[in-house]
């Protein structure tokens, strides 16, 4: 992707900003100074943390588990963005933000965002600060894996500039006491790099073997020391090349049998089968039963659909094409009628990426110091998605010129060369004909450009008073997407279908005889094409504007175990979402069937109807934090070296649901020297996010089987199994968002061990040893019913002799009199659509354990060294399904429907797609004059996938991996000219090139990348 115009003049017009703010510096022939390792601080952990605690220089944030990346581990893992960062810590869980994950429509969070999950426990129970401060969120909800089609925002971990970064902190521990909402899981803060002062440009290119995917990067720093303060920026510009889906054979095609022909108890399944039913061969249906001569051409009920004469022939219509009655079957020969949507499209899009910001501080006579921060991202995307498909039902006209059952002659009086000859009951002018299941193969493949933008300013003041440190700051942010996409006006198509020229959209023609998984070879003309063609365009923002102050002190009274530190602080902040949905979908331009008078609100062939929506919320907090030292060294207390106590609590009032206040304790307890306790208890809660109270109702496509039918053909003994069942029912589920939803509530503790043994002679280094157990309860989590359990009940009712009412079906026609006959079953009609609305429902319990091991070795003869390991284990992960799907587990059980119906995972999630019980990473660095290397290994332990099941029963499982990193930079030193102050670093991700375990849907986007061995090089000056 070629740097667009626009960002190539901010980028050259902060570079000569950046450039003339070091202009000084440079005249000096100053060397630039990065920002300080851990290496050059103290070596207890707390002396570097700064999130968890508002008191400044405080000891208590030796009570929390805290993971801090410095530069040196950044440079590890080989991270070029955000995503690819947090992927490296153990903690972090699922990525439910990507493309991997994201349905193909627009109503996905798609582009260049990527999730922030701590603890995998949901999309939105992790706070993300910078420098200390809040984020605005991403403005692009989505549903994901864990929450069905229940709206989430998160905040977009690619919005991190990781080439900025100084470290990147990460709180383990529940802090809705210290920061407010969201902080359920825990906190992230990203500290940038400040006080620059110099001039630094960094290079790399690197790239994934056997792949499309290429990324060159770019960053600029530069700083200046004034006499009363500094101001210092980056530039951080990423240009990457999309992976295609033929790069890997586990993305090439959506048909995956092949990869487990040789897999025992799996060769025959048909779930590795992922290509679609939407296809270019397509279903119609006539109102009535059309004849040719004695020949039936349709069901009953007026079925029948077009396919390559191989498959059966009832009326040859050209081409090698014929009718047959009835709807396509998918399972059989007819399975090779299904699309194959991972062909020709992209895995991961196009992404041109730039990140700006600047920071400053001034202090002024009167001891105060004014700061500030300006920053700006935005990043354009292209993806490439398979053709778009038709969702909603519509009827061609009689008139149309391709239509096999048209008039004999048009209304210009010319005769209709493609009305077959010989048809017994249908009049002379023709009967129209429903389009009933349609892909759009000749318009060709959708074209998703996504464009995202985030800005940040900030200006504050802070100073001293009375022995009190104080600070005050206005922020503004918002973040913007614009989601454009090719897609069908039905208004539009209605009226092509009408014509009687050979420039009438034609979906009689197929797709390809010679492929007939792929393509169209007889598509519509271009003029057809032009004219049903629209662009489609979602425009989500979101806004953040925060004030706050804050006072701290560390020592405001005196225990006998030392000076109490003291925190308060109030905080108001507004918070706005617009979620701008196209005009053919808010329900401004409806679509009215010119033959049947229907209506539906969504205009576009391939996407439900989405009501715009506005929500914006004022909150207003206060807060105390005390650091008390209960007991001090100097006490000479036995078994008690030092005890120290964290103790803070937070009131907030939310405008539109009303008040929360939550506590927090947390505990050091030193036994002796280098061996300390540490403990904590808090209490926190989300927040509903502004969609989930404020969304009218909206329409989601959700296609599950129709398990009433499955019973009929295992009954009938057209199907060996449940698990062969394919009778795909795609039905529209709506859902309407609840303004009394309350806010989901949490209580986190923790205890833990630190262990520094003092008394290893120092020549063999610094040791830290970690280990913390933790547990997180949540209740009224935000949720839904949800389509696959409606249907559930609905199959189960049905059997009982009632229904589920909120599962909507058509009325019964002669087909499905036909499909039930002889049964035992009551025949009942096609699933139209779902209702479902969000609501607090039952708890979930997580618990794990966290395993830390820090080593630093420091001027040797041989160099210095540091290696670290940070494990996480999932222990439990446990929710409540609820009184209803557990009725329906039940039902299973006692023999009430049939045994392989599936269900969503009851009770535990642990190492059930995804969350995985353990997730490790390590890291270690030698350096040695102007040498450096450096190695990152990860390990992700199995999982299974439940929906994939053998002839057996038993899941599939998703192995485990183990990856590794290694990188050799060298640095050149005073006396190379103008080399000087170079550094060269080449270095590998995953060296080994481990592939991403299989899976019947290629690989598990959640935990792994499509992609092996990635290799770069980097060049960076300082000057």
């Amino acid at each position: 992707m070629k740097m667009q115009p626009k960002y190539a003049l901010m980028a050259g017009a902060a570079s000569a900003v950046l450039l003339m703010s070091a202009g000084g510096a440079l005249a000096q022939n100053a060397t630039g100074q990065a920002s300080p390792t851990q290496d050059d601080q103290a070596a207890q952990v707390e002396d570097i943390v700064v999130v968890g605690s508002q008191i400044r220089g405080a000891s208590t944030t030796a009570a929390l588990p805290v993971t801090v990346v410095t530069q040196e581990e950044i440079l590890a893992t080989g991270a070029v963005s955000g995503d690819d960062l947090l992927r490296s810590i153990p903690q972090m869980g699922d990525v439910l933000f990507s493309s991997a994950n994201n349905p193909q429509t627009s109503n996905a969070a798609r582009g260049d965002v990527n999730s922030v999950n701590l603890r995998s426990l949901g999309v939105g129970n992790t706070l993300v600060l910078l420098n200390g401060r809040r984020i605005v969120a991403h403005p692009t909800s989505q549903g994901t894996s864990d929450t069905g089609t229940v709206p989430v925002l998160s905040y977009n971990s690619n919005a991190i500039p990781v080439s900025g970064l100084e470290r990147l902190e990460v709180l383990l521990d529940g802090a809705a006491a210290i920061y407010g909402a969201d902080a359920v899981a825990g906190v992230v803060n990203t500290v940038l790099q400040e006080d620059f002062d110099g001039l630094e440009m960094k290079a790399q290119y690197g790239g994934a073997e056997g792949t499309h995917r290429r990324e060159f990067t770019l960053g600029l720093f530069a700083g200046k020391d004034f006499s009363r303060g500094n101001i210092s920026g980056f530039l951080d510009y990423s240009d990457r090349t999309a992976q295609r889906s033929e790069d890997m054979d586990y993305t090439a095609t959506d048909d995956r049998r092949g990869l487990f022909a040789d897999v025992p108890g799996y060769e025959t399944s048909t779930d590795t089968d992922g290509r679609s039913s939407y296809t270019a061969w397509a279903n119609f249906q006539t109102p009535f039963r059309v004849r040719q001569g004695t020949t039936n051409l349709t069901s009953t009920a007026g079925a029948f659909h077009n396919q390559p004469s191989d498959f059966g022939c009832t009326a040859p219509i050209g081409g090698d094409v014929c009718l047959a009655s009835g709807n396509i079957g998918y399972s059989g020969a007819g399975r090779e009628l299904r699309y194959d949507g991972a062909r020709d499209t992209t895995v991961s899009p196009d992404v041109e990426r730039l990140n700006l910001f600047v920071s400053g501080h001034y202090d002024m006579d009167n001891g105060v110091t004014a700061f500030g921060e300006l920053g700006y991202y935005t990043a354009n995307t292209q993806n490439i998605q398979p053709p778009t498909i038709l969702l909603n039902q519509l009827w061609i006209p009689a008139s149309n010129y391709w239509n096999p059952f048209g008039p004999v002659t048009f209304a210009d009086g010319s005769l209709n060369p493609n009305r077959l000859p010989g048809l017994a009951n249908v009049p002379a002018q023709g009967t129209d004909v429903k389009l009933v299941r349609y892909r759009f193969n000749d318009v060709g493949r959708q074209v998703v450009d996504v464009e995202n933008s985030q800005s940040r300013i900030l200006g504050g003041l802070r100073g001293e008073w009375r022995g009190f440190d104080w600070e005050s700051a206005l922020l503004y942010s918002e973040a913007e997407a614009t989601d454009t996409s090719n897609a069908i006006n039905l208004t539009a198509l209605q009226a092509s279908l009408a014509l009687s020229t050979p420039d009438a959209y034609n979906p009689f023609s197929g797709g390809c005889v010679d492929d007939t998984s792929f393509g169209d070879c007889t598509p519509s003309s271009q003029t057809a094409i032009d004219a049903i063609s629209t662009d489609l365009t979602r425009v989500s923002k979101t806004t953040l504007a925060l004030w706050d102050f804050k006072l701290s002190r560390p020592d405001v009274f005196t225990l006998p175990g030392g000076p109490v530190g003291m925190a308060v602080g109030v905080e108001a902040r507004k918070e706005t979402q617009r979620d701008d949905r196209d005009e053919d979908l808010d329900g401004t331009n409806v679509f009215v069937d010119a033959i049947s008078g229907e209506t539906s609100i969504s205009n576009i062939a391939a996407v439900s109807s989405n009501p715009d929506t506005y929500g914006e919320r004022e909150v207003y907090s206060a807060y105390v934090e005390f650091a008390v030292p209960v007991v001090s060294p100097e006490m000479n207390v036995p078994l008690v070296h030092s005890l120290d106590l964290q103790i803070a609590g937070r009131f907030e009032h939310y405008s539109d649901f009303g008040d929360v206040a939550k506590p927090k304790i947390a505990m050091a307890w030193d036994i002796v020297e280098g061996v300390r306790v540490r403990g904590s208890y808090s209490e926190g809660f989300r927040a509903p996010n502004l969609e989930q109270t404020n969304a009218a109702q909206y329409a989601r496509l959700s296609t599950n089987n129709d398990y009433i039918r499955c019973e009929a053909d295992l009954r009938l003994g057209r199907i060996a199994n449940f698990n062969e069942c394919s009778q795909p029912s795609s039905a529209s589920l709506l859902v309407s968002g609840n303004p009394e939803l309350q806010p989901e509530e949490s209580t986190n503790q923790s205890i833990g061990l630190v262990f520094q043994p003092w008394f290893i002679p120092q020549q063999y280094g610094d040791f830290t040893f970690t280990i913390d157990r933790w547990k997180i309860e949540q209740e009224k989590i935000v949720g839904l019913l949800g389509a696959q359990s409606n249907v559930v009940l609905d199959y189960l009712n049905l059997l009982q002799g009632t229904t589920n009412e909120n599962v909507n079906r058509a009325p019964v026609t002669a087909d499905d009199v036909a499909f039930f006959e002889g049964s035992g079953i009551d025949p009942v009609g096609q699933i139209v659509s779902i209702e479902d609305q969000f609501v607090n429902l039952l708890p979930q319990t997580v618990e794990g354990l966290d395993i830390g091991i820090q080593w630093r070795l420091r001027g040797t003869p041989w160099g210095s060294f540091r290696a670290s390991l940070n494990a996480a284990r999932l222990m439990e992960f446990n929710r409540s399904p609820g009184p209803l799907v557990e009725s329906l587990f039940e039902a299973r059980e006692a023999g009430l429907i049939n045994e392989n119906t599936p269900l969503p995972i009851s009770e535990t999630l642990l190492a059930r797609n995804g969350r995985p019980e353990w997730r490790v990473s390590g890291s270690f660095t030698w350096s040695q004059g102007p040498w450096q290397v450096g190695a990152f290994t990860q390990y992700v332990s199995a999982v299974t996938e439940t929906g994939f099941l053998s002839t057996d029963g038993d899941a599939w499982e998703v192995e485990s991996q183990l990856t590794g990193n290694l990188y050799g930079q060298y640095e050149f030193e005073d006396g190379y000219g103008f080399a000087s102050g170079t550094t060269v670093r080449l270095g590998a991700r995953n060296i080994t090139d481990e592939q991403p375990p299989l899976t019947s849907s290629g690989y598990l986007g959640s935990l792994y990348r499509p992609y092996g061995r990635y290799w770069y090089v980097n060049v960076s000056k300082t000057f």
